[in-house]
């Protein structure tokens, strides 16, 4: 399994990450959703604005689909299965033979002695309904179960199951299937959602959550870090296992955009051909509303050095001699290929109107971002220039970091919140105002694709246990809501257009505290991010609820 965007984003000292040019569907919470059924009708859309005009708005990264996700978007929690794992009786985990699997992923036979095992819902806490889950699947053959769930009935089929959560996760083993009518289309439904799963995929608690954002940015949806996908035969389809693997079916983001509201950003695999393109617009249009926009980013952070797709950039721009260095020539083809991706689109969507074209640069150093809207005037096929201006405190064990573990480890709560107001908040809104003005001097809106706290121990300070403790701690105090009101006002007078927060709902771990909210059961009155991120919304005139 690769590393999560929260790990990885970890990998590097945060003044790397921002500074330095060289690191480039168909599947009650009575705070959540005050009246659940109104979540699951089709949100009013807000009216599309002509494409010039700046119009701060709050959009989200929507939280990547594993079994360990603390959003819990989907009543049928197989959609966030992890891939099958193979066993053998008598050996280590993991140790069994390879699997043979048919497209969507399912197992189409069993050597004699092994089994196919599914963990499910690893989410500590509690923090997932408890009760009976509705298990049903086509095919012959023979499911169990163990860890938090056990069987309570079982007719062909159909399984119904108790799942007591605080115990932890659960496990689904594939212990026997019949070759000629496999056990596929595995589903495993939260209770109370037997009869409307079909239609209402969501969890009306996550579109309650979310009903109002301006838009949904799908990157982690999409797998986009390190996508092995190229041609549209790779994709995820609605028929996929399990959402884990290759990320969310397109349809599945469409449906939710359309359920919510929002407009939909999507980023395109940096290995992906030009039919896999052309297929993706071709599907957006027919699928997303008509009264939304759909924006168009090349891959995601194509310019940080420790993505794949960074590395793959590099060697397509050096192969094709646009650049000196890697670096350079990774800038000059992410240029290249938004606009060729830009064209394709503009051709199936038939014109620019419902189309918002995104050159993503790196906030810290403005520097980058000249070098890829003017490299073969890239930017006059855009319409905006995108930054991820993180406020954050990332220290390391080096004693000539600043700040240094050491330091920081014995911090206080207010002492750190002092740095990040005293530092951190002014650094990002100089990027923003540093990459507001190439956006200007190029024509285009500038947007953030990411932005938050980045409060995050780095370089072996991330196992420091009293920082992450402090981080965690600093991010439930009032004062990071300031903050973040204090970011967003800042933004909005700098003349920034969209703002597309990191992230959703997540659990927080050594690896960062990226979620607004921690579980999908969080209240979100004590949630100072969530609830600053939603006033903000509701004074730029978001149609979004703020809990009272």
């Amino acid at each position: 399994m690769s590393l999560s965007r929260r790990r990885l984003l970890a990998a590097l000292p945060y003044s790397a990450l921002i500074l330095s040019p060289f690191a480039c569907a168909a599947r009650t919470d009575a705070e959540s959703a005050a009246d659940p059924q109104a979540a699951l009708k089709p949100a009013p859309a807000e009216p599309l604005a002509p494409k010039k005009t700046v119009l701060p708005r709050l959009g989200i990264n929507l939280n990547g689909p594993a079994d360990w996700n603390s959003e819990l978007p989907f009543v049928d929690v197989f959609r966030l299965s992890r891939p099958w794992i193979s066993q053998k009786n008598g050996e280590s985990w993991g140790k069994g033979p390879a699997l043979t699997l048919d497209k969507s992923g399912y197992v189409t036979k069993l050597e004699p002695g092994c089994f196919a095992e599914s963990p499910l819902c690893t989410i500590e806490g509690g923090h997932y309904p408890s009760g009976e889950y509705t298990v049903l699947h086509d095919g012959v053959g023979k499911i169990t179960f163990n860890g938090a769930a056990s069987v309570v009935s079982e007719t062909p089929g159909r399984m119904v199951v108790k799942v007591d959560s605080s115990k932890g996760g659960f496990f689904l083993a594939v212990r026997e299937t019949d070759p000629a009518n496999y056990i596929k289309n595995i589903r495993v439904i939260m209770p109370g959602f037997e009869k409307t799963y079909k239609t209402d995929p969501f969890h009306p608690a996550f579109l309650a959550r979310w009903r109002g954002v301006s838009c949904l940015r799908y990157m982690d949806w999409m797998h986009t870090n390190g996508s092995e996908q190229e041609k549209w035969a790779d994709r995820p389809t609605l028929a996929s296992a399990t959402f884990s693997e290759k990320g969310v079916a397109a349809e599945t983001m469409c449906l939710l955009s359309n359920r919510l509201g929002a407009d939909a950003w999507v980023c395109i695999p940096h290995k992906a051909d030009d039919e896999y393109v052309r297929e993706f617009a071709r599907l957006m249009k027919a699928k997303l509303a008509p009264d939304r926009r759909v924006y168009v980013e090349y891959s995601n952070e194509v310019w940080n050095g420790q993505f794949e797709q960074s590395r793959y950039a590099g060697e397509k721009g050096m192969a094709a001699k646009i650049g000196e260095k890697p670096w350079e020539a990774g800038w000059h083809y992410t240029a290249r290929r938004s606009v060729e991706i830009f064209k394709i689109w503009e051709k199936e969507w038939g014109g620019l109107d419902r189309i918002v074209r995104v050159l993503p640069t790196q906030a810290g150093n403005a520097y980058v971002a000249e070098q890829i809207v003017k490299f073969e005037d890239a930017y006059k096929s855009a319409d905006v220039l995108a930054i991820a201006p993180y406020f954050g405190c990332a220290p390391s064990p080096d004693p000539k970091a600043a700040p240094n573990a050491a330091a920081v480890e014995k911090w206080s709560v207010n002492e750190a919140m002092d740095y990040m107001e005293s530092t951190a908040l002014p650094e990002a809104l100089k990027f923003t105002t540093d990459n507001k003005a190439v956006a200007d001097k190029y024509g285009l809106k500038l947007v953030c694709y990411e932005g938050g706290q980045h409060m995050v121990g780095i370089a072996g300070a991330e196992n420091n246990d009293k920082i992450t403790k402090l981080f965690h701690e600093a991010n439930r105090t009032e004062r990071m809501g300031k903050i973040y009101a204090q970011f967003l006002d800042g933004y909005k007078a700098a003349g920034g257009d969209l703002f597309c927060a990191f992230a959703s709902t997540g659990s927080w771990s050594k690896w960062g505290s990226w979620g607004a909210m921690e579980w999908y059961d969080d209240d979100p009155k004590k949630s100072p991010k969530y609830m600053s991120m939603v006033r903000w919304a509701k004074a730029q005139g978001q149609k979004i609820a703020v809990p009272g």
